[in-house]
């Protein structure tokens, strides 16, 4: 699958799609998109964790960078909010959403969800600066007329970005890696899993090149169907921040997947790792690419958030630090949070 996406992106790439190649090139996305999840969890299996839920989240936000720039460059100034639009979907789709859906379906399937709150609340309390810092601050800044960031407080804000993600990644790596290990319901870390022997070093860089060959056409691929979906957004009349919704949503698929292979094995901790991590890389390196970016694309690059997505943000932060607090969680919790995620979608659609 990731050697025909790279194929017909070659014979597809700039050209203007008819229909049926559209729905050819959506099969062959949403094929490549398992295919990366297939080949990341190859990978996350021999590396192990937290190391394989890092590879997978970084995989994808390199798709989530890639398809920002390359419709940005191309949209002018009717795309001036779509780094802002699709970093914070990911947020509010990895953090309600796929943090949602994976506490429920633990939780119903094994009666709790249990997880590590020490690195869980750690990955929290950076995804939260982070998103304040480069969504929030913009909007109430005065060095620039509207929502936007100077050209210096961009530049701190991308700069700050990186070094916290450089921070958090460190601690999960290498000095507090124990604390984003799963756990058993008696609170102790599984250091390894044994339900399968580790592929080979051999198949794991294989699954490594082909995972690259399947996120060019994943980002190729959805570049070229883009113009149907903007232009399917005016037609049926609904806000141009769907743009960004529908690109989250497309690129976090495979974070989604393999969250929710995770949470049915009773490795909630995982699931949490791939989401926040997901969110965190989402900011993190989104908006320094899309900063550096901005210094040859034309147009404003707007990130402040508008008042009602703000209080969502709120709401979101307060809500995952009161589910992260006591290590476990019933359906209950993962109800609360998924209803969060559809009020956010009610609202992207009806603003």
């Amino acid at each position: 699958m990731p050697v025909l996406a790279v194929v017909l992106l070659s014979l597809t790439w700039g050209r203007a799609l008819p229909g049926v190649i559209v729905v050819l090139v959506t099969v062959v996305l949403a094929g490549s998109v398992l295919a990366a999840v297939h080949h990341a969890e190859v990978i996350a299996h021999r590396v192990g964790e937290p190391f394989g839920s890092l590879v997978l989240a970084i995989a994808v936000t390199i798709i989530e960078v890639a398809l920002i720039v390359t419709l940005m460059a191309d949209g002018g100034d009717k795309s001036s909010t779509l780094a802002r639009d699709t970093v914070f979907a990911a947020v509010m789709i990895t953090c309600n959403g796929v943090v949602g859906i994976s506490l429920l379906v633990a939780s119903l399937r094994h009666g709790t969800a249990v997880f590590n709150p020490e690195g869980t609340g750690a990955a929290l309390a950076t995804v939260a600066t982070l998103a304040t810092l480069s969504l929030v601050l913009p909007t109430f800044t005065t060095s620039k007329p509207g929502p936007e960031f100077s050209t210096v407080q961009l530049t701190f804000a991308a700069l700050s970005s990186l070094i916290l993600y450089a921070l958090f990644v460190a601690t999960q790596t290498v000095r507090h890696r124990d604390y984003f290990l799963p756990i058993t319901r008696q609170g102790e870390v599984i250091t390894a899993e044994d339900h399968a022997q580790p592929p080979s070093a051999r198949t794991a860089w294989m699954s490594l090149g082909l995972l690259g060959l399947a996120l060019i056409g994943v980002v190729g691929l959805a570049k070229g169907v883009s113009p149907t979906i903007e232009s399917g957004v005016a037609a049926a009349g609904l806000n141009q921040a769907v743009v960004g919704v529908i690109i989250a949503l497309l690129v976090l698929l495979p974070e989604t997947i393999a969250a929710l292979r995770s949470a049915r094995r009773d490795r909630v901790q995982t699931s949490l790792n791939l989401a926040l991590g997901s969110a965190m890389a989402s900011i993190g390196l989104t908006i320094p690419a899309v900063a550096l970016a901005s210094v040859w694309l034309s147009g404003p690059l707007v990130l402040g958030l508008g008042s009602v997505h703000m209080l969502l943000l709120t709401l979101t932060v307060v809500v995952s630090s009161l589910t992260v607090v006591p290590g476990r969680a019933t359906p209950l919790q993962g109800g609360v949070h998924l209803v969060l995620f559809a009020a956010y979608l009610e609202l992207a659609i009806n603003p």
